[in-house]
């Protein structure tokens, strides 16, 4: 894999230039001047997802460099690396596999020598089998009534893929109740076991270490409490599953070696739920659910694979991002699902996203002097448009959006389906067009300052946006969303030239907060701290009597 500082390729000198020619040109001219731009910019995945990008403020020139940048930048070869098991992931000496858990085809990959494909489905059987034989009702309890609540105790990826899957996939969700324990703020446990039976209940750790402080402290809790209310020292074998990375400390926790299901260094927290941390979403929409997401996921991964550049989704959504990120200097991107089931995507999207992507030194081991990730944000439509829809209109932030919709509803009331696709299109036309060709109102830019008032009701438009409809959401066609942004976030990491796939900035915060939590229990504490910090830490000791 190539490290090539971006802003030294010749694309990117040219880029410079074409924003400067491009930059004051509204919309609305590239609509004028290409009658077919709808069809010219956009692109369908099979038959169950349109991406339309004509609503940007780009044209021919502008792809024409930002594919030249991406040849540049030696993309393919990087592609290639990642989907070979090439140990990309420098800082940690690590392969980034996630594409392999969801490998349809009879192509074996191998990792330092071993099979990882037969391991894969080694694990993909056991989770198949377990997840059977909860929904079944053949796992007993230690009480030995059958199960009825899952409660997944994670946090990062371990909680925020899952959680993201089985809020989108409800309309496909069994008898069985989902529950997430994730924060370490004991709220969080408290009204999960509000609403659980222990009789009925297994708990499923995710922690790819089986050590993150957050994970480990609510699993401890729950480990001590569940005993205790049972007084069954037996019952961590019916009711206690670990799912990660490190089996000896799972061992150890007390998890026996039947309940552990394993996933390896090679699948990063955040691209996990392809694996054994998304039983989650298994026992709640099932395995052969499960199965279509893969398959959805991995149909997606062979489009990113061997479609040509000109036709590739993610990587030209990918570099439509860079575009406006450092030529326009845009600091956020906004996530409009205009589906409820969807609601969790944002948030979902910003881990992806800005854990992967927020970095500041790139891979020459400098400091970039580029922008890397924007910030993510978004919430689920039509929400957002009574919102903070006033902002994007009329604003003086420039916010790209993509905008997320199903065309057939799993809940088809009335003519409600209808009426929420039309608010949809109507924010992506408006964004884009403003409001001052609207031939109803006769808003025309030159004649408003006529009225004292009027004028304040002008939209300049010029904004852009993505439309990604899907003809249903599905487990198939989530699990093709999903991996289209997994590789978009790829694509941009690698022309940005900066690693993806670790996150220190992540283990500082965790170090930090070791030393301030030992620190808690000890009078005359010596470390140096800044006079805030200290400050904060002895008014919390002197308020909770330490």
């Amino acid at each position: 894999m190539k490290n090539i500082n971006p802003t030294k390729t010749l694309a990117w000198k040219q880029l410079r230039h074409h924003f400067i020619d491009i930059k004051n040109i509204h919309m609305k001219s590239f609509f004028n001047v290409d009658k077919n731009r709808f069809c010219n910019y956009s692109i369908f995945f099979e038959d169950k997802i349109i991406i339309d990008f004509s609503k940007n403020r780009i044209n021919n020139e502008t792809l024409r460099l930002l594919f030249k940048l991406a040849e540049e930048c030696f993309l393919s070869d990087a592609i290639n690396s990642m989907f070979f098991g090439y140990k990309i992931n420098k800082t940690e000496n690590r392969s980034v596999l996630h594409t392999a858990l969801r490998n349809q085809s009879n192509k074996y990959n191998i990792v330092d020598n071993i099979n990882i494909t037969l391991l894969i489905k080694k694990e993909l059987k056991k989770l198949e089998y377990f997840s059977n034989s909860v929904i079944n009702g053949d796992w007993k309890g230690y009480t030995g009534k059958t199960i009825s609540d899952v409660v997944n105790i994670g946090i990062g990826g371990s909680y925020l893929g899952p959680y993201m899957v089985t809020e989108s996939l409800k309309p496909y969700k069994n008898h069985l109740n989902i529950h997430y324990i994730s924060n370490i703020d004991g709220t969080d446990i408290q009204e999960v076991l509000k609403k659980i039976d222990l009789e009925t209940t297994i708990f499923l750790i995710a922690s790819k270490s089986f050590s993150t402080l957050e994970t480990i402290s609510n699993a401890n809790y729950l480990k001590n409490w569940c005993i205790l209310q049972t007084k069954c020292a037996g019952y961590l074998s019916k009711h206690f599953f670990a799912l990660c990375e490190n089996v000896t400390a799972a061992l150890n926790f007390g998890i026996c070696s039947k309940n552990i299901f394993k996933f390896w260094e090679w699948v990063g927290g955040r691209y996990s739920l392809w694996s054994a941390s998304g039983l989650s979403i298994i026992l709640s929409i099932g395995f052969k659910n499960f199965e279509s997401l893969l398959y959805g996921s991995y149909m997606m991964d062979q489009h990113f694979l061997y479609q040509k550049i000109s036709h590739n989704i993610p990587i030209i959504l990918a570099l439509i991002s860079i575009w406006y990120t450092n030529f326009f200097k845009t600091e956020t991107e906004a996530i409009f699902p205009y589906d409820a089931y969807m609601q969790a995507f944002p948030e979902y999207l910003q881990q992806s996203y800005m854990e992967s992507n927020g970095k500041s030194i790139d891979r020459n081991n400098s400091l970039v002097t580029w922008k890397t990730s924007p910030i993510i944000w978004g919430q689920s439509g039509t929400n957002g448009q009574h919102s903070f829809f006033q902002l994007l209109h009329q604003g003086t932030t420039f916010i790209p959006c993509d905008f997320i919709i199903p065309a057939i509803s799993h809940n088809p009331v009335d003519d409600h389906h209808e009426k929420l696709l039309s608010n949809f299109l109507a924010q992506t036309q408006s964004l884009a067009f403003g409001n001052n060709i609207n031939i109803n109102e006769k808003i025309i830019l030159k004649n408003i300052c006529n009225n004292d008032y009027m004028h304040h009701k002008y939209c300049p438009g010029n904004k852009p946006s993505n439309s990604i409809m899907l003809k249903k959401i599905t487990p198939y066609s989530l699990g093709a969303l999903i991996s289209l942004y997994e590789h978009k976030i790829f694509v941009q990491g690698i022309i940005l030239n900066i690693y993806s796939f670790d996150q220190w900035g992540v283990e500082l915060g965790k170090l930090v907060a070791n030393n301030i939590f030992n620190d808690f229990f000890i009078k005359n504490i010596n470390i140096n701290y800044d006079s805030s910090t200290l400050g904060l830490i002895n008014i919390y000791k002197k308020w909770n009597n330490f």
